[in-house]
């Protein structure tokens, strides 16, 4: 694990922030932290305690923008199968999936407001993964914050890996965003969306300077593709993964490791992290961690953006539009529609 050190960065000075201003990328250095922890599995308000503990010390080391793993509000159900087989579901997956729609958020809501507050209170952009729950349909999603308390937006994962295209719902293009701060244009896709070509793109197209990439996937080969998106976006990679034991979810019968479970210690690791900073280089600032909880922290210089996309701009020079180009439908997609009409029904 990597911490930078404080140099003195005064995050005071983000207490007037305007959101509409660009960012100066050839002067402006900006600390960021990912924060590496597990899930209080099954405990939202617990949960949340947690991750004001982490932003406190992240902030306390001069951080402007805080980085949270997927699902880290909610829980990443890792291991479980939610008693789902084709062509039925069991009624104790049934009972899963109740508690762990109970552990979700309304966006908004309450906790919004409350992780609002904490943005606000310790004065950092703050980027958070969790289970948004939109009636009885969930979604994994990113939620972004300002240092002066205010809820920005959010990001729905678009495509739920395997299955979990069984607990969550699926996103649209309404909520792919990438906000202009005074710290850079920070925007974010959730663990395997990575993969996917013209998603990057889309964000590429927006101008992303501080890509952050929670995540569930501690795999070496991840580090790949992190490392490749920073210097094929020219952007700073943030990625953020759990470290989890066995221990950090209920104990069997309540929650069961798939077949596997019975093979587990309560020490036993089921999710090593690897959260990891590179630079638009490709170098590895922080990282990766596969030690433990912890926080990963590390200057981002701005003005790297500017000297690697001398080398390559992907929608830049070096595009060409007229053999290759993307649309993105940025519209909401609603299952039911009303159409209310104003006119006076006449009868004769």
């Amino acid at each position: 694990m990597s911490l930078v050190p404080s140099t003195g960065i005064d995050s005071t000075l983000m207490s007037e922030v305007d959101m509409g201003g660009a960012s100066d990328s050839s002067t402006t250095m900006v600390r960021a932290t990912v924060v590496q922890a597990s899930t209080v599995f099954y405990d939202t308000p617990a949960t949340i305690d947690k991750a004001e503990r982490l932003i406190a010390e992240a902030a306390g080391y001069g951080s402007q923008l805080v980085v949270f793993p997927e699902a880290f509000i909610g829980g990443y159900p890792r291991g479980s199968t939610f008693g789902v087989i084709i062509g039925s579901r069991s009624e104790k997956g049934k009972e899963e999936f109740r508690k762990y729609h109970a552990s979700a958020i309304d966006v908004p809501g309450s906790e919004v407001d409350r992780l609002a507050a904490m943005a606000g209170k310790y004065r950092v952009f703050l980027v958070m993964g969790v289970i948004e729950r939109s009636g009885y349909t969930l979604y994994c999603t990113v939620l972004f914050f300002d240092p002066q308390g205010r809820y920005l937006g959010k990001h729905r994962k678009l495509m739920p890996t395997a299955l979990e295209r069984i607990i969550w719902g699926f996103g649209d293009g309404s909520t792919i965003p990438v906000y202009e701060t005074p710290i850079g244009k920070i925007g974010a896709l959730i663990c395997w969306e990575n993969r996917m070509p013209l998603l990057r793109t889309a964000l590429y197209g927006k101008g992303i300077e501080i890509y952050c990439a929670p995540t569930a996937d501690a795999r070496e080969v991840w580090q790949a593709s992190m490392t490749h998106i920073a210097v094929e976006g020219g952007c700073f990679v943030l990625s953020a993964n759990q470290f989890c034991r066995r221990r950090d979810y209920p104990p069997a019968p309540d929650y069961v490791f798939g077949v596997s479970d019975h093979e587990l210690s309560p020490d036993s690791v089921v999710c090593s992290g690897g959260s990891v900073i590179i630079s638009p280089s490709g170098t590895i600032l922080a990282g990766p961690n596969h030690d433990g909880e912890g926080l990963i922290s590390a200057d981002l210089d701005l003005g790297e953006i500017v000297r690697a996309k001398f080398d390559f701009d992907v929608v830049g020079h070096y595009s060409r539009p007229d053999v290759l180009s993307l649309v993105v439908k940025d519209h909401p997609l609603n299952p039911v529609s009303f159409e209310s009409s104003m006119e006076t029904l006449k009868f004769s």
